[in-house]
């Protein structure tokens, strides 16, 4: 028994002096991970404790569940929890068909020069700043100047400027079309990584067999990127509760503040505005522990639906 532990441990050391290069170039990511990820999980103590900045986290004194009956008795919270799941939802139902549609439709071009030029075009908003699309948003929109008003009003859809951004219903659609023109581009890179891994003869075999391109993508292509859709779905029913910051942040005013208010800039408020840091902590641990639920019951659903498949 010791011989066979001792050929196991001979084993893995072999693996990871094969690997070592590749262990190497994943190290910098865990190392971040560690630093930013864990090491600070134990500041969330301070949502247990009336947190004073003089006194530390050690010396506060412990508060119970104090901030948590605060947080669910204030009704501030529960209107920006449902905009919250009101914006993710609608986002999720939009970016989710129209990311794998737009990836089909890239796949599906032949010139490979064309294709390339498409993808950088699609994929270049991504490493824009919010606060510069935010700015190119308000521009465009504008009464005094901006493009989509004098369009509409030559057009004669409208008689006279609107100003989008300070209409509350607006800021749904706004946000929505603002979000797919900045990250479609991005979200694809990873469903064309598995297209490419897509056995070639398969095509072959199908277009043999009498398959037009819409048979092909039908049978072939979809059922490949099956498994990464679901992961990908899974992603994102975890975070339906955590509508980005930047995005709203850059987009909303106080027109727009009871429909755009979100749990992050309420988080904000509350731990950057007036300092009330246990308070914004019990909100984060809330978000994070209902985000920790609902990836676990999705993937649960995605193992019953195929029982092949497994993320967690």
């Amino acid at each position: 028994m010791g011989k066979t532990k001792n050929l196991g441990t001979r084993g893995m050391t072999k693996e990871i002096k094969k690997y070592l290069p590749f262990y190497m170039f994943l190290l910098p990511a865990l190392i971040l991970v560690i630093l930013f990820c864990y090491m600070p999980m134990e500041g969330l103590a301070i949502a247990f404790k009336d947190y004073k900045m003089a006194r530390g986290i050690e010396g506060s004194d412990w508060a119970g569940l104090k901030h948590f009956r605060a947080l669910f008795s204030d009704p501030n919270f529960y209107r920006v929890l449902g905009n919250t799941l009101k914006i993710s939802i609608t986002t999720l139902l939009t970016t989710f068909p129209v990311t794998i549609i737009f990836t089909i439709l890239v796949n599906e071009i032949n010139r490979k020069r064309f294709k390339s030029v498409v993808q950088t075009v699609t994929y270049m908003p991504h490493f824009l700043s919010w606060v510069v699309v935010g700015t190119f948003v308000y521009q465009l929109l504008s009464p005094t100047g901006g493009v989509v008003n004098a369009a509409l009003i030559k057009m004669g859809i409208l008689d006279k400027p609107l100003y989008f951004m300070a209409q509350k219903d607006m800021f749904l659609p706004i946000y929505l079309i603002t979000n797919l023109w900045k990250t479609t581009g991005y979200s694809i890179v990873i469903y064309l990584a598995t297209i490419a891994g897509i056995d070639t003869s398969l095509y072959e075999a199908a277009s043999i067999d009498g398959a037009n391109r819409f048979h092909r993508i039908l049978h072939i292509t979809l059922p490949a990127m099956f498994p990464t859709m679901c992961t990908m779905l899974i992603l994102n029913i975890g975070s339906l509760i955590s509508v980005g910051f930047d995005p709203v942040f850059n987009l909303y005013n106080d027109a727009t503040y009871q429909t755009a208010d979100v749990i992050s800039t309420y988080v904000y408020r509350k731990g950057m505005v007036e300092s009330r840091y246990d308070f914004s902590t019990a909100i984060g641990l809330f978000q994070n522990v209902v985000s920790l639920a609902l990836v676990l019951i999705a993937n649960w659903f995605a193992r019953k639906a195929n029982p092949e498949y497994k993320i967690i």
